[in-house]
């Protein structure tokens, strides 16, 4: 039996991975929220690992609010940084193995071919930058970890693309998505059934990419959002300079 600590576990993935965490009997779960485990305060981390002592510890914890993050610098940085951080430390001092998730938001967008885990990031907003600044933590500090960057998730918890779309189809009859930004939706229950099989398999420590089969814009997703719950709407193409955010988005965020 497997003893894995998952923070975060009240958020998209972790109910993600809450729902199928029954159909692996060989796996000793423990789930905790963000108030059970504040991932930014050390002494909270270290009296956590030495309370359950967990084999492996799947940090599900993050700010992933993209556009609130430019005016919450500090408390992106903090959890999606600094809170990666406390989980490295207490990693390496209770011998404990880190899965951790990050994001294609990483990247710049610049490309036209998918990122391999050997392209320089370059984020183009506070989010990426936070995530990466995690990422960065933990290899500097953790030798036994797998870093999983993930695109565009979606699922029926917590709040994503598709949830959004499916709301908006309740109230209009028209809806207009921007189609020049290139990405990868990807299940959260893939993702979390991802770091599972690379812990059961135990698979080489290190960097991956993973993500959805199907790539395309965020119009082509609604689009194939709403044949696929038989909602009849129209749907109009716009470019992303029509449909201002406040944070920058990567224009191709294809992983390879």
């Amino acid at each position: 039996m497997i003893k894995v600590l998952v923070t975060g576990a009240t958020g998209q993935m972790g109910q993600a991975l809450q729902s199928i965490s029954h159909q692996y009997e060989d796996v000793d779960f423990v789930f905790l929220s963000s108030k059970e485990l504040n991932i930014t305060k050390k002494e909270s981390c270290l009296a956590v690992f030495e309370h359950y002592k967990p084999a492996y510890c799947i940090n599900l914890a993050a700010y992933t609010n993209v556009d609130r993050a430019e005016d919450e610098e500090t408390l992106a940085f903090l959890v999606n940084a600094e809170g990666c951080k406390n989980l490295a430390e207490t990693c390496l001092q209770h011998n404990v193995i880190l899965v951790h998730v990050s994001s294609d938001f990483v990247f710049d967008g610049e490309k036209e071919t998918p990122y391999t885990i050997a392209d320089t990031p370059r984020p183009i907003n506070v989010y990426g930058a936070s995530k990466l600044k995690g990422e960065q933590y933990i290899q500097a500090l953790v030798v036994n970890y797998y870093i999983v960057r993930t695109s565009w998730v979606y699922s029926e918890f917590g709040h994503n693309f598709k949830k959004t779309m499916l709301n908006l189809a309740q109230t209009q009859t028209e809806l207009s998505v921007v189609d020049d930004q290139i990405g990868c939706p990807t299940h959260a229950t893939d993702v979390v059934r991802f770091l599972l099989d690379l812990i059961r398999k135990k698979e080489k420590f290190g960097l991956y990419h993973y993500q959805g089969k199907q790539c395309g814009s965020w119009y082509d997703f609604a689009v194939a959002i709403f044949e696929e719950e038989g909602i009849k709407i129209k749907v109009n193409r716009i470019k992303s300079e029509d449909y201002l955010t406040k944070a920058k988005r990567p224009k191709y965020s294809v992983l390879g």
